[in-house]
């Protein structure tokens, strides 16, 4: 197992979602909106590199939720992650639009994508 680099991994995750708020908060939507997709990305290839020394590269939230079924520890998170996905894709045109595409994020957006990169971190390692 890579440790460092699942450390990393976990610490950047972490670390964008703190930066998702702030930005939220100081009514940067599109930054908010962005930086929760990639606390989310981040995270699910830690836990893909934890539990199997590997991850795709990939920025695709959905390939790595695809992955993630297949290990039974974490049944509640693809089930929330399964629920959530409209946001899920949602959070993926995120990653694009800030990108590629003239696109402003409203509150609401910001604050969708924001609560859900929250919810996908608390769930923890196991």
């Amino acid at each position: 197992m890579h440790v460092d680099e699942v450390s990393l991994l976990e610490r950047r995750s972490k670390a964008f979602l703190a930066r998702a708020l702030d930005s939220l908060g100081s009514g940067d939507y599109d930054v908010a909106s962005f930086l929760s997709e990639q606390a989310v990305q981040l995270y699910l290839k830690s836990i893909l590199l934890r539990k199997l020394g590997d991850y795709p590269r990939t920025h695709s939230i959905s390939v790595l939720i695809s992955i993630l079924k297949r290990l039974s520890d974490f049944e509640d998170l693809v089930r929330f992650l399964e629920n959530k996905r409209t946001e899920v894709r949602f959070m993926e045109d995120a990653y694009i639009a800030s990108r590629y595409m003239v696109r402003e994020y409203t509150r609401e957006e910001a604050e969708l994508l924001v609560s859900v990169a929250k919810e996908v971190l608390s769930y923890g390692v196991r």
